[in-house]
C-alpha cells in the first residue's frame, strides 16, 4: 500500500489516499460478491460502517475531551496518570 509523500500538497493527499486505497477496496468488494451479496447491499453496508466509524469518532473525541476537563478540574497535568 502506498503511503502518504509527505512534502505533497494537502489537496492531492485524498486523491493519493482513494488511489492507494482501490486495490484493498476492489479486493473486499469481489471477496463480497463471491459469497453471494449483491452490489447493493454491500454499498449499502459500506456507507452504514462509514456511518458507524464516524458516530464512534465523534464519541471518542467527547470522552476525550470529557476526560481532559476532568483533570483540568481535578488540577491534573496533561502527562499526569
Amino acid at each position: 500500500m502506498a503511503c502518504p509523500c509527505v512534502r505533497q500538497q494537502a489537496s492531492n493527499r485524498e486523491i493519493d489516499c482513494q488511489e492507494a486505497m482501490e486495490p484493498g477496496f476492489q479486493a473486499i468488494v469481489d471477496c463480497m460478491l463471491d459469497a453471494g451479496w449483491t452490489q447493493g447491499e454491500i454499498m449499502r453496508s459500506l456507507r452504514r460502517l462509514i456511518a458507524a466509524d464516524n458516530m464512534t469518532q465523534k464519541e471518542n473525541a467527547k470522552v476525550e475531551a470529557q476526560i481532559a476537563i476532568a483533570r483540568a478540574m481535578m488540577g491534573f497535568g496533561s502527562g499526569s496518570v
